[in-house]
């Protein structure tokens, strides 16, 4: 009986140890917060679905933490991609965005709702389909857009809707490779244009 009492009270001095070792191990991991995503402050994305549209945009955006705002660049080849109205377009989209974030407890920059005033500058050449010759576009647009811009560890999601007023040498489409005049319903305005999109990138 003694030699039984001894050997259970060796086990418990061996095992007390490596229990108590482990109920702590498993405290920490309860305990233990989320990790906390990282604050980025540098972003590259491409304009979803711009291909399809006849063009391939590429942006790059800066935060600027302490004042919560960012400024975004954007570049666009018009003919990298697919030519839906079929009229040959050649030439480029230049568009400068300043994003101020609303007020938020979120301590990730490039995150959370926006307004931002943006202006865009198209000029490419097509095939008219009326006087079957070369034909110029060259606008500029200032639009106000309302947006949300999604962060999770370093992928980005933006999406956006918004217009404004445009000026300048109209195409026949009203498709301008950064914005589109009004010209719904039967019923065309050049000088409205409206912005929508989603761009989708990284951070770093």
């Amino acid at each position: 009986m003694k030699f039984v009492l001894l050997a259970l009270a060796a086990i418990f001095l061996l095992m007390f140890p490596l229990m108590t070792r482990a109920g702590e191990n498993m405290h920490a991991t309860v305990a233990a917060p989320k990790p906390k995503q990282p604050d980025y402050l540098n972003s590259v994305k491409i304009t979803f679905l711009s291909w399809i549209s006849g063009s391939t945009k590429i942006s790059y955006e800066r935060a600027f933490p302490k004042i919560r705002q960012s400024g975004e660049i954007c570049g666009s080849l018009i003919s990298a991609g697919y030519d839906k109205y079929k009229n040959n377009p050649l030439g480029i989209t230049l568009r400068y965005g300043h994003k101020f974030f609303l007020p938020d407890k979120d301590q990730v920059s490039l995150r959370g709702f926006y307004l931002r005033p943006e202006m865009i500058y198209s000029r490419y050449t097509y095939d008219h389909s009326v006087y079957g010759s070369r034909a110029l576009s060259n606008m500029t647009a200032l639009i106000g857009t309302v947006g949300y811009q999604y962060v999770y560890k370093r992928f980005l999601a933006d999406f956006w809707v918004g217009g404004g007023y445009s000026w300048g040498q109209t195409s026949e489409t009203g498709y301008y490779h950064g914005f589109e005049s009004w010209h719904w319903s039967g019923v065309t305005h050049p000088q409205v244009a409206m912005s929508f999109s989603i761009r989708l990138g990284v951070c770093f």
